[in-house]
């Protein structure tokens, strides 16, 4: 079993930052891939950045590479995502999740998951 927390987000103007957290407990955090999707209304969960275990491969979707950043810290079983430059259509609810098997672009393929965390940016 594992718990995941998510945290950080809110209310920003187009152009600010957030910093997303999202703290993991139960099983071994170090020995397992972490992923960020969201959910914006009406739409499906959508892959937005994956970190393998070590921290060394890190996968974006296209339309937020070079604002966004993964990262993790393994002794505070924390995930992070940096999120710059954010425009409208960042807006949605961010879920981490825990990759169990299969594709890491869906959600099918990860068996744990938080409450998630609003982000809204206005214009």
């Amino acid at each position: 079993q594992v718990w995941l927390v998510e945290s950080g987000g809110g209310l920003v103007q187009a152009g600010g930052s957030l910093r997303l957290s999202c703290v993991a407990s139960g099983r071994t955090f170090s020995t397992y891939r972490m992923t960020w999707f969201r959910q914006a209304p009406g739409k499906e969960r959508e892959f937005v950045a994956t970190i393998t275990w070590n921290g060394v491969s890190k996968e974006y979707r296209d339309s937020v590479k070079g604002r966004f950043t993964i990262s993790r810290d393994n002794a505070k079983n924390t995930v992070y995502l940096q999120m710059n430059s954010l425009k409208p259509e960042d807006t949605a609810v961010y879920y981490c999740g825990s990759y169990y098997s299969g594709s890491v672009y869906y959600e099918r393929s990860y068996n744990y998951w938080g409450q998630g965390t609003q982000v809204t940016v206005s214009s």
